[in-house]
């Protein structure tokens, strides 16, 4: 039994060895920055201070964090509408298409996401092909400017999350028990009827998970909005970035950190409990 005991923890110290240098050694040390003070010359001086978190309330940076909320309010928005039907019909798809539409999906994946992101610099470039199809079909009469503005960065967003979205609902559409729709369907249920009763309820786990896998990220995605929005963007990760590479503030740096932790942590908490309340909900 002591033997058994003994092997058990030298399986799960390596597990605990990385989760206390890797996680949670920085998440304490990003903390305990986030409350020094910014030496005048270099660096960093120990001395205790709140001056970052209060000079977060200040209107340009809550701006920041609006814009970046409604950025990502609105990019999973459309990533719901896109990734759901997908990941719900692929679901329905043979054996054989199920493989196929899943090798399309991860194709992408093999290829830097940066590099896939400066191919959409090539759209959206002024006389670009985007602009010479809407010419050719006479949608436009003249060039469109949209690289660097804000729909461009909602674009990318939707393009670089919407796998994630479609990966959650498949997982949680292949598993349903297609007879309740049916069975819906035979008790004189519409179509829409047995869609909003049966299948978005049994969906749902996948869809929350799929809407938590695309709004944290969509949080702090920087490099999205500095490739495809340019200067026009800020969000907070590109706020942090600023505060590192160019002001040297790395207390302050630490201190956005933290907070949009604790917006992430949030996020996930009210997750959780909506999920605990559906299964709740599914036992009785």
């Amino acid at each position: 039994m002591k033997n058994t005991r003994r092997g058990l923890w030298l399986t799960l110290l390596p597990m605990y060895l990385f989760t206390l240098v890797f996680v949670a050694g920085p998440l304490v040390y990003m903390v305990v920055l986030s409350f020094l003070q910014r030496d005048e010359s270099w660096g960093v001086t120990a001395n205790f201070t709140l001056q970052n978190y209060t000079q977060i309330f200040q209107p340009v940076y809550l701006q920041t964090f609006a814009d970046s909320l409604g950025l990502a309010l609105l990019s999973t928005a459309l990533i719901v509408l896109v990734g759901y039907p997908f990941g719900y019909f692929m679901a329905r798809l043979s054996a054989r298409g199920k493989k196929r539409m899943m090798l399309a999906l991860m194709i992408p994946f093999w290829t830097s996401s940066l590099i896939r992101l400066y191919g959409w610099i090539i759209i959206f470039r002024a006389n670009g092909p985007l602009d010479q199809l809407l010419m050719g079909l006479h949608i436009t009469s003249e060039p469109l400017r949209l690289l660097y503005t804000y729909p461009a960065v909602v674009v990318g967003m939707v393009y670089a999350l919407v796998q994630f979205m479609i990966f959650a609902v498949y997982s949680s559409a292949e598993k349903m028990d297609w007879s309740l729709v049916e069975a819906a369907r035979d008790l004189g249920a519409s179509p829409f009827t047995a869609f909003c009763t049966v299948t978005l309820k049994m969906t749902l786990p996948g869809l929350l998970s799929g809407v938590i896998l695309t709004f944290i990220p969509s949080m702090g995605l920087f490099f999205i909005a500095d490739i495809l929005g340019g200067n026009t963007v800020v969000l907070v990760g590109s706020l942090i970035e600023d505060q590192l590479v160019k002001a040297h503030n790395t207390p302050f740096a630490a201190a956005l950190s933290v907070v949009l932790m604790l917006m992430t942590t949030a996020m996930i908490a009210f997750y959780r409990k909506v999920s605990d309340v559906k299964e709740l909900e599914g036992l009785l």
